[in-house]
């Protein structure tokens, strides 16, 4: 019962997920006017959004219009529903499943949004960083312990980030703010491990990228999705592979 009604949670947000990625890009309101066909601007019906089923039972085309949906829409609700999923299935109904689900969805409309325009919405970041600080406050008063790290975390991603961005000139500013909230929800072992796996992942992203020549070399490559996969990477299983690595060592 509670794995149906996680999975159903995860497809409903996936679904709002979809309207902030669509609309935060166009500076359009998340909330007004209501769902709608981007080509004939006609107004969803409740059934046209039930997430998933309705992309099915439509045929992957608009019921008014016909214009073609993009398969990207389900799959994101899948997606999100997939990691709230995992994040119960590991943790459990405490406050951590509640902040990393937050920042599951969090990550999806920022790499989703920089993977589409090259470009990080201050918007999104500084909601990103409230939430976190709030939940350093309430983790603080509930455990009395874990707020220098998530605060050393944060202002670690900032630091790496911003070094490599102030030397390169080769990632936006915006990486920085992705980095830094990403600190802040995971810590400081947390952000080292995801910014360590972004930059391997983004290295190999950027080789496959230039050898298949689907960019040229000077043209810029979101480095904001890669942070993303490494943070949502070190969120679920940061503590197994510190300890493998560990063990290897010793």
């Amino acid at each position: 019962m509670d794995y149906g009604l996680i999975t159903v949670l995860g497809l409903v947000i996936g679904s709002f997920l979809n309207v902030c990625i669509y609309r935060i890009p166009v500076e359009e309101s998340i909330a007004f006017p209501p769902s709608h066909c981007g080509k004939c601007q006609h107004n969803l019906s409740p059934v046209d959004l039930v997430p998933v089923f309705s992309y099915i039972f439509l045929g992957g085309r608009c019921k008014y219009c016909k214009e073609k949906i993009s398969l990207r829409y389900p799959l994101i609700e899948i997606l999100n529903a997939l990691l709230y999923l995992i994040i119960y299935l590991k943790f459990g109904l405490v406050l951590i499943t509640l902040k990393y689900c937050i920042l599951a969805s969090l990550l999806i409309v920022i790499g989703m949004i920089d993977y589409d325009t090259q470009f990080v919405f201050t918007s999104t970041t500084i909601l990103g960083g409230i939430i976190a600080v709030t939940f350093i406050i309430i983790q603080a008063i509930i455990y009395k312990s874990g707020t220098i790290d998530f605060i050393s975390g944060g202002a670690i991603g900032f630091g790496i980030i911003g070094l490599i961005v102030f030397l390169t000139k080769g990632m936006g500013e915006g990486d920085i703010e992705i980095a830094t909230v990403c600190g802040l929800f995971l810590g400081v072992k947390g952000i080292l491990l995801g910014l360590f796996l972004a930059i391997i992942l983004g290295g190999i992203v950027g080789i496959i990228i230039l050898a298949l020549k689907l960019k040229k070399a000077k043209e810029k490559i979101a480095f904001g999705p890669c942070i993303a996969i490494g943070s949502l990477i070190s969120m679920l299983w940061g503590v197994e592979i510190l300890k493998l690595y560990w063990n290897l060592l010793v």
